[in-house]
């Protein structure tokens, strides 16, 4: 049986083998981003949302459906950072179809552009990062479409988890239920003191249905997640941090952004690693968690093998040997 697992993984690595050689060569799994849409932001001015320093600009909301997401791609020292930003200020940011739509595009985009090295998904709205469902829209939902409707939200979250780069949650307000699914499905959580989390489906007879009842036993551990999930409790950020739902807890400044601005310095440190060795390193630990550890011992070496014919790697061992700062290309 492990044998068979671990044949299934090295032929999941070879399907992503980086070739030494050849114009742009990386890893498949980071598969050749370009960088094909790029949602406007206009409308009002958010004053809880401001990005300072290089690469830098405003962050925005309005009440049109057509910018009920914002993605964003920084410039500058900040480049190949991206911001997802959810903006839907008159429903709270709940997960409408459109909003499902367009995060599917978004993370389409995403993933072919060999440029982008992290990913933050955070709100435009004060106060709030996201309501969950849209329960006014499924109420005039036929019973046939639900089942559908939430099996794409389910989809949307595990690309969203698929992405090949680190992916950032900022949460500076509540994040219920699907909301709190969307930031379970990121490699990071960074949550204001304010901010308040909870996978509150019971309350309404059912359960969390876009991976909250996997996702959450595995960030925290499997008592806690029925506690939490069996009571609908809902815990502030501060307590979020202590159960290690949170990786950071801040607190909340006058502009209502900590947990954004936590975000945009971790992943301003994650910038200037090798990009193949973040993916790589992101892989072998997703993969690796799910199966025993012997086994994760050889997926772990078979990423490793992925990184050894990359230019990026003779460029880290000749910018220490010159004691100078490296310059990843992601070749």
């Amino acid at each position: 049986m492990v044998l068979a697992v671990l044949m299934g993984h090295r032929a999941f690595l070879q399907a992503f083998r980086v070739k030494a050689t050849g114009h742009n060569s990386v890893c498949r799994l980071a598969a050749a981003f370009s960088c094909s849409r790029q949602y406007v932001f206009p409308g009002k001015v958010s004053p809880s949302s401001r990005l300072n320093g290089p690469g830098a600009g405003t962050r925005h909301y309005s009440s049109d459906p057509k910018e009920d997401l914002r993605v964003r791609y920084l410039d500058g020292e900040d480049a190949g950072i991206v911001v997802v930003g959810i903006n839907r200020p008159k429903a709270k940011n709940a997960i409408s179809k459109n909003l499902v739509k367009m995060m599917f595009e978004a993370v389409e985009d995403i993933k072919k552009n060999n440029k982008v090295r992290s990913v933050i998904l955070c709100s435009l709205v004060p106060g709030i990062f996201c309501a969950g469902a849209d329960l006014k829209e499924r109420a005039k939902m036929h019973q046939s479409e639900v089942a559908p409707f939430v099996s794409k939200a389910r989809a949307l979250i595990t690309e969203l988890g698929n992405l090949p780069v680190p992916t950032i949650a900022a949460i500076d307000g509540a994040a219920l239920g699907g909301g709190l699914e969307m930031a379970l499905a990121c490699d990071i959580r960074i949550a204001s003191n304010t901010a308040k989390m909870g996978l509150v489906e019971t309350k309404l007879a059912i359960i969390p249905g876009a991976g909250g009842t996997q996702r959450l036993p595995r960030v925290i551990s499997v008592s806690l997640a029925k506690e939490l999930i069996f009571a609908a409790r809902v815990v502030d950020g501060a307590e979020a941090c202590r159960l290690g739902l949170t990786n950071h807890s801040v607190e909340q400044n006058n502009s209502g952004d900590a947990a954004y601005m936590r975000a945009l310095e971790l992943a301003r440190e994650i910038n200037p690693q090798g990009p193949i060795a973040i993916r790589m390193a992101k892989l072998a630990i997703n993969q690796g968690i799910e199966v025993d550890l012997s086994t994760g011992l050889a997926i772990e070496e078979a990423c490793y093998a992925q990184v050894i014919p990359t230019k990026d790697r003779l460029e880290g061992l000749a910018a220490f040997k010159e004691k100078r700062r490296p310059q990843f290309k992601g070749e």
